[in-house]
């Protein structure tokens, strides 16, 4: 029989993923409307120069837009962390 301990945790488990639902939207359409962002993104001929900031920044930031578009637009977090990725990205970027 499952301990009380492992009880909990996956009632825990149960209640973060219900509220990141109602947060973010469905875990399924993010994924495909993330996933459709990163197709399009690495795609793109320019995808190939960018250095490994820039596409992660590109890419964390295309989550954030997934679970805007699923979820609740509203959330000033999601808009806060597209803020935070794009200034590490332009923090380390090197004009030249």
């Amino acid at each position: 029989f499952p301990s009380a301990d492992i009880m909990e945790t996956k009632m825990q488990v149960e209640d973060t993923l219900k509220e990141r639902g109602t947060r973010y939207g469905d875990f399924t359409d993010n994924a495909r409307v993330s996933q459709d962002f990163q197709i399009m993104i690495r795609s793109h001929p320019n995808y190939i120069t960018l250095d490994h900031v820039k596409r992660e920044a590109l890419t964390v930031i295309m989550q954030k837009i997934a679970r805007i578009l699923n979820g609740d637009p509203n959330y000033r977090d999601n808009w806060h962390d597209i803020q935070g990725y794009a200034k590490l990205a332009e923090d380390r970027c090197s004009d030249i």
